[in-house]
């Protein structure tokens, strides 16, 4: 029984108002037989025996005045006669044997209590309560009103607040708010609370400190008599008799479809009835000698004046009459219940709200949680890139300076080394002048004895050779100088490129110092020739002044000049080739060689490039 079905509850108003009470009337007995047959499962695995639902269903029918059919049970459960019956078995029987025929004859109150007798005393002792077992009954039955619709039934902290605000303001002078306030504090971390634990709670004085019990108690009972007896107003007042048209104070108790009269508050000797229907209503009457503040409740067979304590007293009783008189002609229920159905509706919206907000936060905080991690990646990654960048940065920086330091040792020793080049070119520059001077004047000479004799024509013809041959060394000088300053550009060259290179370029530019070196040698070799050579033109030239001063002796002095020149050895007497050290003064051969030479060096340049 632990899973008894819902019963139906209308959701509309636009049924007859017998069959909505119906529906209602059905839920509330489920939930007292939920109690009881919960009460006799005493392993707690929903089974209860046979001879305990035999028990129950006599005590049932008895109490809600139902025919009682022992065979009924006996042929409903005819397929399970050995042990404990299954409650699904038993609720088909319940409702077609039982709740189907059910009146709204008996009285429920006697219902209510025969289920408490039954699941009280094993759950919750009264005696060590500050309430009375009849209290502890009234908080029970306002459970059963105020839970919600499904099992195990459990009450909500909101109804539970609901309740304890209306024991707060039926004991206005007993229960202050700070209690009330207590009480939602230490209720906030709690989302259901069972039966038993709600009369724990109340029954403690865990929210009445400071309280009498005798408060609490009438506290209790004017919440049973409003929310479970459906008593929306009662009091004293003054009613005029039928027979004797003579006033008597009678006790008013109005429910939502009747207002009964009693002769005291107790509720024990009822002395009238009225019942609300669709056409009564309800009028003020004016004052008159006797009585004040006097009003009628016409019904379709009687009427009945009243008179209330005052102007104050009637119009309350006026307006609570003409609301029960309105929620019958638009067949709602009673006040309480319409109160509890929109209080449940609202928790729905709102557990429906917070689903879905709920949700929504879910995929918001997957979302986010993708995006951090995305940004988390990429900020490693940048991260990475940055140290790289950094890093290389760094190194190329370093490269860098290591490569300027090293050019610029480079260079400083190339500079230096272009100015020693520099001033051997001036120096042999100032020779060459001297020398073609003295060539010139030696031209000179050899005109004027080519007018005089002939074999000083040949002279002349000798000292075009040699003259060919100082032409041929200024050309090579010319050649070594370009090659020269072919190396320097190549050296340029090579200093702008990667360290890599750098040792290739290191053993060629030492291959080069070596031609270099070599080139020197040779040019001072021709040095040494040119000199040579030179002293020959000097032996030449004290040979003609001696030829000019003795024209006796010409054929000996031709003889002898023209053996001199000879030593010399000119070359053939083609077109001569002119260079920067003068004409004739490097040989075909030798400017072949440089040629190729050039040219195996410039090849060498562009595949290092």
């Amino acid at each position: 029984m632990h899973e008894l079905p819902r019963g139906t509850n209308p959701r509309t108003h636009s049924r007859a108002p017998r069959l909505e009470s119906e529906m209602w009337f059905r839920e509330d007995l489920l939930k007292s037989i939920w109690h009881a047959f919960t009460a006799l499962d005493v392993d707690q695995r929903g089974k209860v025996s046979k001879s305990q639902l035999k028990v129950l269903s006599h005590s049932l029918c008895t109490v809600m005045k139902i025919p009682h059919d022992p065979l009924a049970l006996e042929e409903h459960f005819k397929d399970d006669d050995k042990g404990p019956l299954s409650n699904q078995g038993y609720m088909p029987y319940l409702n077609r044997f039982i709740l189907d025929k059910v009146q709204e004859d008996f009285d429920v109150l006697e219902f209510n209590k025969m289920c408490w007798t039954l699941c009280h005393k094993k759950n919750i002792c009264t005696s060590n309560l500050l309430i009375s077992n009849y209290d502890a009954f009234k908080i029970w039955c306002i459970f059963n009103f105020l839970s919600e619709d499904k099992y195990p039934l459990v009450i909500v902290t909101e109804e539970l607040e609901y309740f304890l605000q209306k024991l707060t303001d039926a004991m206005a002078s007993g229960w202050s708010e700070e209690n009330l306030s207590d009480a939602k504090l230490q209720l906030s971390s709690r989302r259901f609370l069972t039966v038993w634990e709600m009369i724990q709670l109340v029954g403690t004085g865990a929210f009445s400190k400071g309280m009498h019990q005798q408060s609490l108690s009438m506290g209790i009972n004017e919440v049973f008599q409003e929310l479970i007896l459906d008593v929306i107003k009662q009091g004293y007042m003054m009613k005029k008799g039928h027979k004797r048209k003579n006033w008597t104070e009678r006790w008013f108790v109005l429910r939502p479809t009747s207002m009964s009269y009693y002769l005291c508050e107790d509720l024990v000797d009822m002395k009238g009835h009225i019942t609300l229907e669709q056409n009564c209503s309800v009028e003020s009457l004016p004052d008159r000698e006797t009585k004040k503040c006097l009003f009628i409740i016409k019904c379709p067979n009687k009427s009945f004046e009243i008179s209330a304590s005052d102007k104050k007293k009637k119009l309350e009783w006026i307006q609570a009459i003409q609301s029960c008189i309105q929620l019958l002609r638009l067949g709602l229920p009673s006040p309480h219940r319409e109160a509890r159905l929109r209080r449940r509706e609202l928790r729905q919206r709102q557990r429906e709200k917070d689903d879905d907000l709920a949700e929504r936060m879910k995929q918001l905080q997957a979302a986010n949680d993708s995006n951090q991690m995305q940004l988390d990646v990429m900020r490693k990654k940048m991260e990475a890139v940055a140290v790289e960048a950094a890093t290389e940065e760094e190194r190329r920086k370093k490269t860098q300076l290591d490569l300027q330091d090293r050019f610029r040792l480079d260079l400083e020793r190339e500079k230096m080394v272009r100015q020693q080049m520099e001033k051997q070119v001036a120096q042999q520059s100032s020779e060459l002048e001297q020398y073609l001077q003295r060539v010139r004047e030696l031209e000179d000479m050899y005109r004027q004895l080519e007018e005089a004799l002939e074999d000083e024509r040949q002279a002349k013809q000798d000292e075009e050779a040699m003259r060919k041959l100082q032409a041929r060394l200024l050309e090579e000088e010319a050649a070594r100088r370009a090659e020269l300053e072919c190396l320097h550009l190549q050296q340029k060259q090579a200093l702008c490129q990667t360290q890599a290179e750098k040792q290739e370029l290191e053993a060629e530019r030492l291959d080069k110092e070596r031609e270099l070196q070599a080139a020197v040698v040779q040019l001072e070799r021709v040095e040494t020739e040119r000199h040579g050579a030179l002293q020959k033109y000097e032996e030449v030239s004290r040979n003609l002044e001696r030829a000019s001063n003795k024209t006796k002796k010409w054929k000996d002095q031709v003889a002898k000049h023209e053996g001199l020149v000879r030593l010399i050895q000119p070359g053939h007497k083609g077109p001569q080739r002119v260079t920067n050290w003068g004409p004739a003064s490097v040989t075909d051969v030798e400017l072949e060689l440089r040629k190729k030479f050039w040219q195996e060096s410039k090849n060498h340049q562009g595949q290092s490039s």
